[in-house]
């Protein structure tokens, strides 16, 4: 006799899947439409961690992801779901896997009750904000249907590595339904081949330019790390002697202690001496780079376009001629094993061999310079930096990464209130990375505490809050009142929560003895409030803020 179909509950085929994604962490708020499946995942091998905030939960979900490849924040319908507007749309635009899940209202009870609470307009108004937020989405209605649409939106989720959506309506996630059969992946409907008429074209071109070239540079991009394809072009640079530098974005895709990094190019809010490399190259090849206005320092970026080589999953090109039907990773591959004779040695200076930023006088007072100076010096492989947007972005561009890992940021989306939840996701994603959380006093108002996650969950991060008064990278665009913001005594949060450690900064010393020590304080958050004048700021911040205040008076 033939065996019986098998058969599943709908919550816990999604539980399997999510964990056949690599994720061993839900992160989450619990509302009256999730906490039925959310009973079940406490009941599995995955662990339910619960935030203060959906927000929170989402951006901790999204670092999660950048460094483990999969991430899920689950949250009710309607107050819960539109929280998670903000931090999914980040995720899509920064190119972050993360599965959204919402809990909706039972199927029945829509029938039944035409106004039930957390509605908004429509039972699919949920629905249609993250059809324009995600690659892939689905309401989980129909039964038979349910565990072939958990599938196909985790796959997309997995192949596009952008966040996905599913409605789980809690009278449907109970059911027990057949289990489908394991489905043999083959290509999606509306992929294409790549033309190997017109690969052959683009290397040629490729190889023919790369010849000619005598000072040829590598830009890596966030999509180069998004889809693991940084090792292979590390090699290729190392075996022709090209230097390479990153973007805002991409920092941290490379050791920057490698010979051939010389820094993070941002136009001209970069190290001049990068930019004018860059710049001065007769052959840019910018391999998964978004050419946003953050990644070329607000269009400072000053580059012939005959000397670009492009690659994107979107667009592959030298200088304006574009080359269609062609998939970005088939010629990466091929890209990789041009032959070539090695460039000229000593035609670039690495990074770990440029003159170090001053650190300052031990007596004297702290400075933006003199702290990411000094953070500098603290660094190593155990650390992963998460920098919020503004100066703790800025100032650390020029922070000696030390691994491929340790540097997370919102550098194209750039929305404040990041880093803090982030911290909590990175420290679930990779337990051996101690996060140290760059963030300023105004983003630090909206989502620092999600510090006592860190406290219920015996996390131990470290976080530097960056006090100077307000919104500075505002102030630097254009002045006003609404710039300021209330004034906190950010040290204090520890007799707030009855747990962790903090000080209060002031002088160069201070910070380095408290961030040493912070390093070996394992048992608990630290938090280092520094004190900085209301206008201090890094270089390549005073350069954005110039841009910007063109623009904006334009």
């Amino acid at each position: 006799m033939p065996n019986k179909t098998q058969k599943v509950k709908i919550s816990d085929y999604l539980i399997e899947k999510i964990q056949a994604a690599s994720a061993d962490h839900v992160f989450g708020v619990p509302g009256d439409f999730i906490i039925s499946w959310m009973s079940q995942v406490e009941k599995s091998s995955l662990r339910l961690i619960t935030t203060s905030d959906e927000q929170g939960a989402g951006f901790a979900a999204d670092s999660y992801a950048r460094l483990r490849g999969f991430g899920v924040v689950a949250v009710t319908y309607g107050v819960g779901g539109l929280k998670l507007a903000n931090s999914t749309a980040q995720a899509y635009a920064e190119e972050s896997p993360v599965l959204v899940i919402s809990g909706a209202p039972g199927v029945k009870e829509r029938h039944l009750h035409p106004m039930l609470h957390h509605k908004v307009k429509a039972y699919d108004s949920q629905l249609r904000v993250f059809q324009e937020l995600t690659c892939a989405q689905a309401t989980l209605t129909d039964p038979n249907t349910a565990c072939s649409e958990i599938d196909r939106v985790i796959n997309t989720i997995i192949k596009s590595n952008r966040p996905g959506y599913i409605e789980l309506p809690r009278d449907i996630e109970g059911l027990e339904v057949d289990r489908p059969a394991p489905v043999k992946h083959t290509q999606n409907i509306g992929e294409t081949h790549t033309d190997e008429a017109a690969l052959e074209e683009l290397l040629s071109d490729t190889t023919k330019l790369l010849h000619k070239a005598k000072k040829p540079i590598i830009v890596l991009g966030i999509q180069l790390v998004r889809f693991g394809l940084v090792e292979p072009i590390i090699r290729m640079a190392e075996r022709l002697n090209i230097p390479m530098a990153t973007t805002t974005l991409s920092k941290s895709a490379i050791s920057e202690m490698h010979p051939n990094f010389i820094g993070v190019y941002a136009g001209r809010m970069s190290n001049q001496l990068v930019s004018d490399t860059v710049e001065n190259s007769d052959c840019v090849m910018m391999l998964g780079v978004l050419m946003s206005d953050m990644d070329m320092g607000i269009y400072t970026a000053h580059i012939d376009p005959k000397k670009i080589l492009h690659v994107t999953r979107e667009r592959l090109a030298i200088g304006r001629h574009l080359f269609e039907h062609i998939q970005s990773h088939d010629f990466i591959d091929q890209l990789t094993k041009i032959e070539l004779s090695p460039k000229e040695a000593g035609a670039f200076i690495p990074f770990s061999a440029m003159k170090k930023p001053f650190a300052g006088k031990d007596a004297d007072k702290i400075t933006n310079a003199t702290l990411f100076a000094r953070l500098g010096e603290c660094l190593d492989e155990s650390c992963a930096v998460i920098a919020d947007p503004g100066d703790a972005l800025f100032g650390g561009i020029d922070l000696p990464i030390k691994s491929s890992i340790n540097f997370i940021s919102s550098a194209f989306y750039a929305s404040l209130g990041f880093a803090v939840p982030a911290a909590i996701g990175a420290s679930f994603a990779d337990p051996s990375l101690r996060p140290i959380v760059l963030v300023g006093d105004g983003a630090f108002q909206m989502t620092g505490m999600e510090i006592s996650v860190a406290v219920r969950y015996g996390l131990n991060p470290i976080i530097i809050v960056l006090n100077n008064d307000g919104y500075l990278t505002e102030r630097l665009i254009l002045e006003g009142q609404y710039n300021d913001i209330t004034p906190w005594n950010y040290a204090g949060i520890t007799t707030m929560l009855n747990a962790g450690y903090s000080a209060k900064i002031t002088t160069n010393k201070q910070f380095t003895e408290e961030l040493l020590a912070a390093k070996n304080r394992t048992e608990c958050f630290t938090l280092l409030e520094v004190i900085l004048d209301r206008l201090d700021c890094s270089d390549a911040l005073k350069r954005l803020g110039e841009q910007l205040n063109k623009i904006v008076k334009n």
